[in-house]
């Protein structure tokens, strides 16, 4: 049998087939799903030591006691065993308990000085501590350090950047964050955790905050709750533990708290007890990859505050592998189900990028912003990224800012390029999974220019060609092999269909007419039709859906109607089945609306509620998807 690495045990080397050999053979080591909480008060110091199984929901059983009641105290934990060190009175001692297994905690050995405040992080073999408070000189910058598979008393292992308590700390397998403390400071440190020495700093957290839970994947460290005097937390942080930089708010607990504990199994988030104002029994979780508001989990024996936590299969040791085939990788096909709306107006302009998940039903959340305020702008999406395009960010005549995301990830969106003519009021973008094409500017005249961009890579924009008529704000749609743009304004209405072929360059060809020449309207695709919803004709805003078979060529079909009249600038997105028509305004009586439809795409029909923007949207924003009719 070869020697393969395992999650605690990285020697050797190994192809596929091998890997792939191990995990059917059944001899591929996985990592445990148990999650561990020891100690805190509940009104008084508790000995209590309970556990859940991350991977489901529920309440915590009771695992066993410790040795010492306690508070304030540090976790952490490897494959096989979970530590829990220091506490108020200045305790040293530091217990330790077989994870997979129940009943009380057996002595360990002890840190190098009392503390409490204490806060742990750990690899598969190594388990550091910040010390936080210690009689003399108070607030500490010390950190120690065990090997987790002995027994025995601590070792120096450096000094963080700054003296405080009550941290939060999370690892990916070679790095180890410490995040937060009392003095409400926002700095994050790191430190290789093979190796002994001083913290660097990393970036910032979100805000001054002391008490935060943290829990972590392989790749990414996220910090939950806290305090910010006099102000109790609920907003979710994370950061990318391989490279340095701030902090993004991506997420919310299900109550504000401070001093929880946070545990993870490399997916999911759990953040458990704290306190609210009062102690809280409360444990929720998040899926660290995507943010959002947390999901209620269960809740603890007991309300308490100021507990530890450990687990078997955190970011430390690994990224959540547990011993399955692995599928293939879904590329489209009406797969990718996260939706994002970037920018607009309503009437101030507005970074805020949403997301919705097109295959349910209800209100967006908030995924991060754009670098720059603006309206008018327009946006494309392969099935790995959303690309947002042009704008308007200060009045002047429009802007070349090409921005992305990654879908999987939330946070801010980074710098792609430029486009090769500023504007904003732009037309729909068409894409395929490979290349994005942007359409038309508004500025300083109605133009009639694409430009494209290859998804994958960053760079600047290089001219497509042009379009059948200068136009602009038309709706834009796709299959996998021909872009869509429909309608707009010349700035007269225009009833004109066009398409490209996305992956050749050149200029558009006619397609054929609306039903209803406007401007302003929003399209959404499958591999095989395309429908364009609302707008605004010679006089009026319009609740006419027009729908086309993009194989063909012809005029557009009567499909239904939205549910009220509006004009809605391109902020429609789809999966292969489902299309959702995002906010809009109502120029009669003149008010934006956060109203979101939705439509199923092979049928005709009058649209159906799917739920509520988080802000009104209402002019020029920029709407991507990763399953749209251009990825299969």
């Amino acid at each position: 049998m070869a020697n393969f690495p395992q999650l605690d045990d990285t020697r050797g080397v190994w192809d596929l087939k091998e890997v792939n050999n191990a995990v059917m053979g059944g001899y591929w080591r996985n990592g445990g799903s148990r999650g561990v909480f020891g100690g805190g008060t509940t009104g008084s110091d508790t000995n209590a030591i309970q556990f859940i199984t991350i991977a489901t929901a529920g309440n915590t059983t009771d695992f066993g006691d410790l040795a010492t009641a306690r508070r304030a105290i540090a976790g952490l934990g490897n494959h096989t065993r979970t530590l829990f060190a220091g506490g108020v009175g200045l305790l040293n001692s530091i217990e330790y308990i077989t994870t997979a297994t129940t009943g009380n905690a057996a002595d360990f050995g002890n840190l190098s000085a009392g503390a409490y405040g204490c806060t742990g992080l750990s690899n598969s073999t190594r388990g550091v501590f910040s010390l936080g408070y210690d009689e003399n000189p108070g607030n500490t910058n010390a950190m120690d350090y065990i090997t987790m598979a002995s027994t025995g008393n601590i070792a120096d292992f450096g000094n963080t950047t700054t003296a405080t308590e009550s941290r939060g700390g999370c690892s990916s397998p070679t790095r180890g964050l410490f995040g937060g403390g009392v003095g409400e400071t926002n700095i994050i440190d790191f430190i290789t955790i093979a190796n002994t020495g001083n913290g660097t700093d990393f970036g910032d957290l979100t805000a001054n905050k002391r008490a935060p839970a943290a829990s972590s994947s392989s790749t990414r460290g996220v910090f939950s709750g806290g305090l910010t005097n006099p102000a109790k937390l609920a907003v979710i942080d994370f950061v990318t533990i391989a490279s340095q930089g701030n902090a993004v708010n991506y997420g919310d607990l299900t109550v504000a708290r401070t001093q929880p504990t946070g545990i993870s199994n490399s997916i999911r988030a759990v953040t458990a007890g704290g306190n609210t104002g009062s102690r809280s029994d409360v444990i929720d979780f998040a899926i660290i990859t995507n943010g959002g508001t947390a999901t209620d989990f269960g809740n603890l024996v007991a309300a308490t505050q100021q507990l530890a936590g450990g687990s078997q299969s955190h970011g430390g040791l690994n990224d959540g592998y547990q011993g399955t085939r692995i599928g293939p990788i879904p590329r489209g096909g009406g797969v990718g189900q996260r939706a994002l709306l970037g920018g607009g107006s309503s009437p101030g302009r507005s970074s805020l990028i949403q997301e919705i998940q097109i295959n349910t039903l209800g209100n967006a959340t908030a995924f991060g912003d754009l670098t720059t305020v603006g309206y008018g702008r327009s946006a494309v999406g392969s099935s790995t990224r959303a690309i947002f395009g042009g704008g308007n960010e200060d009045g002047n005549p429009g802007d070349d800012f090409i921005d992305y995301v990654t879908f999987v990830h939330k946070g801010n969106a980074a710098d792609f390029g430029n486009l090769t003519v500023a504007g904003f009021n732009m037309g729909g973008g068409m894409c395929s999974d490979t290349r994005g094409i942007f359409s038309s500017r508004g500025t300083p005249s109605i133009q009639n220019v694409m430009d494209y961009v290859t998804m994958a890579s960053v760079g600047n924009a290089t001219d497509f060609g042009d379009l059948s008529v200068s136009r602009n704000q038309f709706a834009g749609a796709q299959s996998n092999t021909r872009g869509i743009g429909a309608g707009g304004l010349t700035p007269s209405v225009s009833d004109v269909i066009d398409y490209v072929t996305i992956a050749n360059t050149g200029n558009a060809s006619d397609f054929g007419n609306l039903s209803v020449g406007r401007g302003r309207a929003q399209g959404v695709s499958s591999t095989t039709r395309a429908v364009m919803a609302g707008g605004q004709d010679a006089n009026n805003d319009v609740n006419t859906i027009d729908y086309i078979t993009i194989a063909n060529t012809g005029n557009a079909t009567d499909f239904g109607d939205l549910s009220n009249a509006r004009r809605t600038d391109g902020t429609g997105a789809s999966n292969q089945i489902r299309g959702v028509f995002m906010g809009g305004y109502i120029d009669s009586p003149g008010v934006y609306v956060n109203t979101m439809d939705y439509v199923t795409i092979a049928t005709t029909s009058n649209t159906a509620d799917f739920g509520d923007l988080v802000v009104v949207t209402g002019d020029g924003g920029a709407t991507a998807s990763n399953g749209h009719g251009g990825l299969s």
